[in-house]
């Protein structure tokens, strides 16, 4: 299991544009380089064009009507080989309007990984006010993903995340399932999934910036972007500028088992979500004490365990139903409480009737992880996580992990500590994982009960960072807090330092003010 993108929508949609076949092309054109040697690519020349390919490309559209524009940046497909094949990767840019103070380019990754950056640009410029008006913001969608030669391995399913389920039984299904994800990437993905890494997105990304002609290159990253954003200093430490990492990863725990260690910090957030409802019980009837409400809950589960609900045209058994849950469970507000609350309300239903019809968010989840309507995004993080970091290949290791954890986390540790596709990938990473650990300056910003990149991993990237300055966001459970959550005392001091380029003197924190 992995993080969500932050820029999705209330339900955990991500939009994707429709898969196309992958293609590599040899070198051609204005685009010439002997081998370790990237000269020809970072003069090759940009073409700026509108955004919108279609009646039916409505990201596009909107990208167009902001006033932005896209273009296409051809990158080595094996930096190791620039002479040989060639992938182009899709990007978005609304220019500095404020040209007379122009700092320079901003790069966007919201996470994922697997998730598209194009239409970041509109939300952020939001978000940072006048400072948005004095860079040049960049969209990205990353190598294979979105309209950047995507990589789809026709998986029934959207992420690469399934519980391991109440018994041995469930894990072997579990074991089966995720075999088979991983020999469908080895079919389709063949000789490219050695290329699907973290550390070819940093190049591409500074290849990117030497295109654009900056010398220094800015960067505003969110959960996985954080671990991309932390790469990318540690290889190109001379190349960055004004660097804000939200939501942070351990850079020494990232890897396809990186919500390991988040089964507490969910469990608390289950019990911090059944109390608000328990204060809503005249809403949603699930209980007038937390405890009520999680005995409601806990009847779903053993429901769930005895047979599959059906929901609509679904199925939701005990394998899919805490991937259900842990979903809304990254953002304590009011409306991401109450959507929880509803899809509760439809499983008990379907409990205790045999059937119920989702609500529409409930149902974009169902499809998500149920279908492989959104293949292609699953496909891209189990390429990326797997070819990033090596994970143990013996499935009993995984069993016994959820078994010994299975008292302090008896509905989340079957989902963060189960076994994944990488287990199975037909190769392991062709580089050694990057050891983060430098001195250049990044402002990290973490809350205190993030329940994806818990606030401790963002204490890690602190330290291996030491040259950054570390923002914490208290009494405040969110998962990409700068601009999303809305909090004056963070947003002031994000956008302070991308500003002026100067770090607080020392370590600051925020308290949340949101109503729970």
């Amino acid at each position: 299991m992995t993080w969500n993108a932050v820029l999705t929508s209330a339900t955990r949609t991500v939009a994707v544009l429709a898969a196309v076949t992958i293609t590599v092309t040899a070198v051609a054109g204005p685009v010439r380089a002997d081998a370790n040697d990237l000269g020809g690519y970072e003069r090759q020349r940009l073409f700026w064009h509108t955004c919108q390919r279609d009646s039916a490309d409505q990201p596009g559209a909107e990208l167009d009507q902001a006033g932005a524009s896209c273009t296409e940046l051809t990158v080595p497909l094996d930096y190791a080989r620039p002479r040989g094949a060639t992938i182009t990767l899709a990007l978005s840019r609304l220019a500095a309007t404020d040209t007379a103070r122009r700092v320079g380019v901003l790069l966007l990754n919201t996470g994922g990984p697997g998730a598209p950056g194009m239409s970041d640009v509109l939300p952020i410029r939001q978000w940072l006010g006048d400072v948005g008006a004095t860079f040049d913001l960049i969209g990205l969608d990353p190598r294979f993903v979105g309209r950047s030669t995507p990589l789809d391995c026709g998986w029934p399913t959207g992420t690469l995340s399934r519980s391991a389920g109440p018994d041995r039984a469930s894990f072997d299904r579990l074991i089966a399932f995720e075999r088979d994800l991983a020999a469908r990437c080895a079919r389709r993905g063949g000789d490219l999934l050695p290329h699907v890494t973290t550390r070819n997105t940093a190049r591409d990304m500074d290849l990117l910036r030497a295109v654009l002609g900056e010398s220094k290159l800015s960067y505003l990253g969110y959960s996985y972007g954080t671990y991309l954003g932390a790469v990318y200093l540690q290889m190109f430490p001379e190349r960055a500028d004004r660097v804000v990492l939200d939501s942070a990863v351990d850079p020494a725990g990232y890897g396809a088992r990186v919500l390991r260690e988040a089964g507490p910090a969910n469990e608390v957030a289950l019990r911090d979500w059944a109390d608000w409802v328990a204060r809503h019980h005249d809403r949603y009837g699930l209980g007038g004490t937390g405890q009520q409400v999680l005995a409601v809950l806990d009847g779903i589960w053993a429901a769930a365990t005895r047979r599959s609900l059906r929901v609509g045209e679904y199925r939701v058994d005990r394998q899919s139903l805490p991937f259900l849950l842990l979903n809304r469970l990254s953002d304590d507000r009011d409306e991401s409480h109450a959507d929880l609350a509803q899809t509760v309300q439809v499983l008990r239903q379907a409990a205790t009737t045999g059937s119920a019809t989702p609500t529409a968010s409930m149902a974009d989840t169902l499809s998500f992880l149920l279908t492989g309507a959104e293949s292609a995004t699953g496909s891209a993080q189990a390429a990326i996580l797997c070819g990033d970091v090596p994970v143990s290949r013996d499935p009993g290791d995984y069993w016994r992990d959820i078994r010994q954890h299975h008292a302090s986390e008896p509905r989340f540790g079957e989902l963060t500590r189960a076994i994944n596709p990488c287990a199975f990938w037909p190769q392991g990473p062709r580089e050694r994982p990057t050891v983060v650990g430098n001195a250049v300056p990044a402002l990290i910003v973490q809350s205190t009960g993030d329940t994806r990149t818990i606030y401790r991993h963002g204490q890690a990237m602190h330290r291996a960072l030491t040259g950054s300055r570390l923002l914490t966001l208290r009494d405040a459970r969110i998962h990409g807090v700068f601009g999303n959550y809305g909090n004056a005392c963070v947003d002031g001091a994000v956008i302070a330092y991308l500003a002026d380029g100067r770090l607080p003197a020392t370590d600051l924190e925020c308290v949340s003010t949101a109503s729970r």
